[in-house]
């Protein structure tokens, strides 16, 4: 469902509707969150969220993975079919030039998608000569190259057989699209990933090993001095001004820079798969779970794609 009057959501800071629910903070970081703002429901009318990220404007574009979609939140509070079929895409992240990157997993494959004509071309098919084991989430840095991890999700739309690279992996792809390096392959299985605004530090999640870490960027793109960020793995994952980033699963956990948790706010579904700031001001939560879209205004900010 729709809540109605939605298009003010995206302009004020106060997030208001039915079916909302107030996230539990501590005095000391009661600023993140907009004063008196709730979890609200904008729609329910699919069957699995994932990926999303605004572009320039602040609409938010999003997936319905297994109805095969691109999904778009409008500034205006306009929901909208961008795409479909998709490519079964799952995360999805702008570059500063406005194309939209897609883990498009139905093919194993990571794509480059032009808004206006809605044209994708296919940036990475394998690795090595071996098939991915499907591209899940992604961050291009400012300098146009990025960084998506590949965990093995069984599919049942596939058509191939078992597993063929030999580890679940970071990979890096050079800003040129020439390139394509494995960076990290010792993680269990990596997941959510983001990158900080100066692009300089890089946190992977480890979903199954239940831990997320932070790494240096090397300017060639290779990483350094992996470190422990903070003792909690994630599906998806998105950062603000402040360098607070906010992990997924069981609602939304939010750690200052230094990985101390700050915030939780609950989501009422059995999952919860990402996060991104969004509006005109990027000062809104849209929260990707299980069925629905959710949003709560923020005092903090999104980074600028």
């Amino acid at each position: 469902m729709i809540m109605r009057c939605l298009c003010l959501l995206l302009a004020s800071v106060t997030v208001w509707g039915a079916d909302a629910m107030a996230p539990s903070e501590s005095k000391s970081n009661a600023d993140l969150v907009a004063p008196g703002a709730e979890l609200t429901l904008l729609s329910d009318e699919f069957k699995f969220t994932e990926g999303p990220i605004a572009d320039a404007a602040g609409n938010v574009y999003f997936t319905d993975q297994p109805n095969d979609r691109i999904m778009v939140w409008t500034v205006e509070g306009k929901l909208e079919t961008f795409l479909q079929p998709a490519g079964r895409s799952n995360g999805l992240f702008f570059d500063r030039k406005g194309n939209l990157i897609a883990c498009a997993d139905e093919k194993n494959e990571l794509w480059q998608i032009d808004v206006k004509t809605k044209k994708a071309t296919v940036l990475v098919r394998d690795y090595q000569g071996k098939l991915l084991n499907g591209p899940n989430d992604v961050w291009v840095r400012p300098d146009l190259g990025l960084y998506f991890t590949d965990p093995f999700y069984k599919r049942d739309y596939w058509k191939r057989g078992p597993q063929e690279q030999d580890v679940q992996a970071v990979y890096y792809l050079s800003f040129d699209r020439k390139t394509l390096t494995r960076v990290a392959a010792d993680l269990v299985q990596p997941n959510g990933i983001i990158g900080s605004p100066d692009g300089k530090k890089l946190f992977v999640a480890d979903i199954r090993g239940n831990k997320t870490y932070s790494y240096d960027i090397r300017p060639d793109g290779t990483l350094a001095n992996k470190a422990l960020f903070c003792e909690l793995g994630s599906d998806g994952m998105t950062i603000d001004t402040q360098g607070n980033v906010y992990l997924t699963g069981k609602g939304v956990i939010v750690f200052d820079k230094t990985g101390k948790k700050i915030l939780n706010i609950p989501v009422p579904e059995n999952w919860t798969a990402n996060v991104c700031f969004g509006g005109k001001d990027l000062k809104t939560l849209f929260i990707t779970a299980s069925k629905g879209l959710y949003a709560i205004a923020m005092q903090t900010q999104g980074v600028k794609p």
